[in-house]
């Protein structure tokens, strides 16, 4: 699992693949879709070398149709993804919980302290 990850993580890592990965999360669509928003910026040799890295870390399928080579993206790479940060979610709300109760004993020791010297003064 942990190789797949770093396929993953590294395929992830480029924000070209993202946005590729962002448009097939709203259905399927052929290479010439995916390269359009990014035509103008680089190559077509250069948008096919980012699904092929996309392909290679399990995060999209390529089929082929006659001339139409259609990509869809497979949820079970991503799962993989959020299965393996699910267990640092946990540490971090936890963590985040502690320092609340922290912070509560902090500032109720703060109030504590404010009205014994506002007692104070009225005597």
């Amino acid at each position: 699992m942990q190789d797949n990850l770093s396929a993953t993580f590294s395929a992830l890592a480029d924000p070209t693949r993202r946005a590729m990965l962002a448009r097939l999360s709203e259905g399927e669509a052929n290479v010439s879709d995916l390269a359009k928003p990014f035509l103008n910026e680089m190559s077509l040799p250069a948008i096919t070398k980012h699904l092929k890295v996309l392909e290679k870390a399990g995060l999209i399928t390529k089929s082929r149709e006659a001339q139409w080579r259609p990509c869809k993206i497979n949820a079970e790479a991503l799962k993989d993804v959020a299965g393996w940060m699910e267990q640092y979610r946990v540490f971090w709300e936890e963590s985040f919980d502690r320092l609340d109760e922290y912070l509560k004993t902090v500032t109720g020791n703060k109030n504590k302290k404010k009205k014994g010297k506002a007692n104070a003064r009225k005597k």
